[in-house]
Order: C-alpha cells, then sequence, then structure tokens
C-alpha cells in the first residue's frame, strides 16, 4: 500500500492536468507556462501566458534568463507528442522545478479552455469535475 500512495504522491508532484493548470493561472500562482513545440505550433495556437520555448533549443544559455524559483508547466500538442516529456526532462536537467500537462493543448481546448494564435479558440470555460 505505501508503494501506491508514493507512486500516486510523485505522479501528482511532475503532472497536472488542464483544470489544475486554469485553476493555478486563475489564483496567480508562481508557474510559467512553456510550450514545448517547436515554434511554428506555438505561433499556430498555444495557451494563454505560454512562452515558446522548443525542447531541442533548451539549454543552459536558453534558459538563463528564466526564473529558478518558479515552477515550470511543460506541454505540447497531446498524447501522440512527447515534446512536454522532453522539456520537462530537459528543464529538469538544468535544475528547474517542472511538471507536464497532460493532455497538452489538446486536451486543454476539450475541457473548453481558450487559445490564443493565429487559429486561436476562444473556449467554454468548462471547468472538468476533477
Amino acid at each position: 500500500m505505501k508503494n501506491q500512495i508514493e507512486f500516486y504522491q510523485n505522479k501528482l508532484a511532475y503532472e497536472m492536468d488542464p483544470s489544475d493548470l486554469f485553476e493555478a493561472l486563475e489564483k496567480g500562482e508562481d508557474i510559467i507556462v512553456v510550450d514545448s513545440r517547436q515554434f511554428f505550433g506555438y505561433e499556430k495556437e498555444h495557451i494563454p501566458t505560454a512562452i515558446s520555448l522548443p525542447h531541442r533549443e533548451m539549454t543552459k544559455d536558453s534558459t538563463k534568463h528564466l526564473d529558478k524559483t518558479k515552477t515550470y508547466i511543460c506541454y505540447c500538442d497531446g498524447i501522440g507528442c512527447n515534446a512536454s516529456t522532453r522539456g520537462a526532462l530537459n528543464l529538469a536537467k538544468l535544475g528547474f522545478k517542472v511538471k507536464e500537462l497532460m493532455g497538452g493543448i489538446e486536451w486543454w481546448k476539450f475541457d473548453g479552455y481558450a487559445t490564443e494564435g493565429i487559429k486561436s479558440t476562444e473556449g467554454s470555460l468548462i471547468q472538468c469535475a476533477c
């Protein structure tokens, strides 16, 4: 039973779902949302307040301007993409506190939240019952 509890505590320590992220943004928590995809994906559509930092470009030099006291939430397209995992791993290796957004931007939109960019969506702000 102890291993099971530790597993779920660790999982929640490193992941969040769109509802958790929306709530954290609404509360003004000390987080930075990171779009880990290539820039054209960010330009097309991204989560409001997100910064574009493609995982392939994450280096000590490219992240030196980032505040290590904040928690970084990495996301990508969704379940068919691993850019958020790669981005979270890269940032963790560089000494940042990181979580990964479950389901990426696709589940963000599925839950009814707005996006920004060339193909932005208004969203319906439906809260999931999580």
